[in-house]
């Protein structure tokens, strides 16, 4: 784990997320040598077919349909504002 002064995570902040992000690294955020945050790369996200990629053998193709379309339901096209 990287360490940084919060000084420097606010004149280098682009170079130190491009080491969060390129390289997987955690960064310790410090003021006067006490730790006061991390940053963390983002966790993996993955599309309803890798979910169901190792289920597949234990569900049928009618019942994966199913459960794609029913998580689908409440969801909509429209665009909305999430600070309204």
């Amino acid at each position: 784990m990287g360490k940084v002064s919060a000084t420097e995570l606010a004149r280098n902040t682009r170079e130190i997320l491009d080491r969060v992000v390129g390289l997987g690294e955690t960064i310790a955020v410090e003021r006067n040598h006490t730790l006061i945050a991390q940053i963390l790369p983002a966790g993996r996200t993955m599309t309803g077919n890798q979910a169901f990629a190792d289920l597949r053998p234990m569900l049928t193709s009618s019942q994966e349909a199913r459960w794609l379309s029913a998580s689908k339901d409440d969801l909509d096209d429209t665009v909305r504002d999430p600070w309204a």
